[in-house]
């Protein structure tokens, strides 16, 4: 009995001193999978890869030179060249939704790969249309315009996750600058090839080489944001960016992540909304205006204008996104409508022609403040709204840029046709800036009172 008792006394004290070292070596392993390092490199491999995508899907902006080069034996009218890249603004929008709700649910890498092969394939399927216009709304207008918004729609939301709140702007400004400088390299591109593959007919015409063009722009952009996609990762759960270990957002206190749901009934979706469509008509009409007044001011020298447009645009998204990080989204956006508002009260006075100084400015100005929009908003839908659902959001929030581009064009032309000229889109785009600007400070007064009823749910530091 004795003999057993200290046996069995034995087996105890083993078992009770081996079963905290397997819980203290389960925990270590625990934690060393949730605290392993993580290499500086890796968030900025992932931003630029973004910025990556996003210069590839700016074939968006080849579609001017494309249709300048569609030969006139396609009998094609203004109103057909105009349909593929209408359709595919309209798709690019609207995928956006659908795009940000899987980029959520499924990671941006798998997303952006299905953007990528859409944007190639609607490429490569216009350049087999011949002179088929059906071919290109299909091909370019349905398929790379779904294939842009997929893509734009995974690029942004795993970049600013590796970052702290403190530069939420500048590393979105970062990624979608990539599409506003794309026409920079794209156009004249698109031109070069547009000429390599000119074809002399049997009626001793030259025609450039437009389907030749479009494929190899489908089999190049297809293999290019495939590959890159494949770097777009989120970081993995639990991560939480070093300098927001002290301070989890720009205010102090997390608003906590919505679900569209949620988002789309708040008077702060709402205002944002409004704004934003705003600042993406104020671009969007006047960017062309300014663009051809530059080219008339320079003449030869044109090809100077479009760079400093795309150079403002893209510089535009990244300086907003560094400022906002700095002085808070609403008086930035406050900032960009005013001085915008300005702009186009400028550009009215010298649509008739000015010296190609003062037309660089306007033109650079113009395309600096359009590009603002294109990171203030993904910031402040981020900041707002939460990070979670964030692609779905902004994706919902992002139907005003394509809802700015469709209505305010068509309201610009009923002007036009009514008025014969288009002065009075000038005044009512002023007032919609002005107005926008006036927003942000009921945007702000919200966003205030939000942070303050969350702060009281929360204990008190220790």
């Amino acid at each position: 009995m004795s003999r057993w008792s200290s046996k069995y006394s034995l087996r105890i004290a083993l078992a009770a001193s081996t079963q905290p070292s397997q819980e203290r070596q389960e925990e270590n392993v625990s934690a060393s999978s949730v605290e392993k390092p993580i290499g500086p490199a890796k968030k900025w491999i992932v931003t630029f890869a973004g910025t990556g995508i996003n210069l590839a899907l700016g074939i968006l902006y080849t579609w001017s030179v494309i249709r300048g080069g569609i030969p006139d034996s396609w009998k094609w009218t203004n109103a057909d060249k105009a349909l593929p890249y209408s359709v595919a603004c309209l798709l690019f929008a609207l995928s956006m939704v659908p795009a940000g709700r899987l980029q959520d649910k499924i990671g941006p890498r798998w997303v952006a790969t299905i953007g990528g092969v859409l944007v190639g394939l609607g490429c490569i399927i216009a350049s087999l249309s011949g002179s088929s216009l059906a071919g290109f709304v299909i091909g370019f207008g349905v398929l790379t315009g779904i294939g842009i918004g997929f893509g734009y729609a995974s690029a942004t939301p795993p970049a600013v996750k590796w970052f702290p709140p403190t530069m939420t702007g500048f590393v979105a400004g970062l990624v979608v600058a990539g599409f506003g400088l794309a026409s920079v390299y794209i156009a004249p591109l698109a031109s070069w090839l547009l000429n390599v593959f000119a074809v002399t007919t049997p009626e001793n015409v030259v025609e450039k080489g437009v389907s030749s063009t479009m494929l190899v722009f489908g089999v190049a952009f297809l293999i290019v944001v495939t590959i890159l996609s494949q770097l777009l990762k989120n970081p993995p759960s639990g991560y939480v960016p070093p300098a927001a270990q002290k301070k989890a957002s720009v205010s102090g206190v997390v608003l906590g992540d919505k679900r569209w749901t949620e988002m789309v009934f708040t008077l702060q979706f709402v205002i944002l909304w409004v704004m934003y469509f705003a600042g993406a008509a104020a671009g969007l009409m006047f960017i062309s205006v300014a663009a051809g007044l530059g080219k008339k001011s320079l003449g030869e020298l044109a090809f100077i204008g479009v760079a400093v447009l795309a150079v403002g645009n893209a510089g535009g998204r990244i300086l907003a996104g560094m400022v906002s990080d700095r002085i808070g989204r609403q008086w930035t956006l406050l900032l960009a409508f005013m001085l915008q508002a300005v702009i186009i009260g400028l550009l009215y006075f010298v649509k008739d022609g000015a010296g190609w100084p003062l037309m660089i400015l306007i033109v650079t100005f113009i395309g600096a403040n359009y590009g603002a929009n294109l990171s203030l908003f993904p910031a402040a839908c981020k900041d707002l709204f939460g990070l979670k659902n964030f692609g779905l959001n902004y994706g919902i929030l992002f139907t005003a840029w394509g809802a700015a581009g469709m209505i305010m064009s068509w309201v610009n032309g009923i002007i036009t046709d009514l008025t014969g000229s288009g002065d009075l889109s000038y005044f009512i785009i002023i007032g919609m800036l002005l107005a926008a600007g006036a927003l942000t400070f009921l945007s702000r007064f919200i966003e205030k009172r939000d942070r303050a009823r969350v702060a009281k749910t929360q204990p008190a530091p220790v």
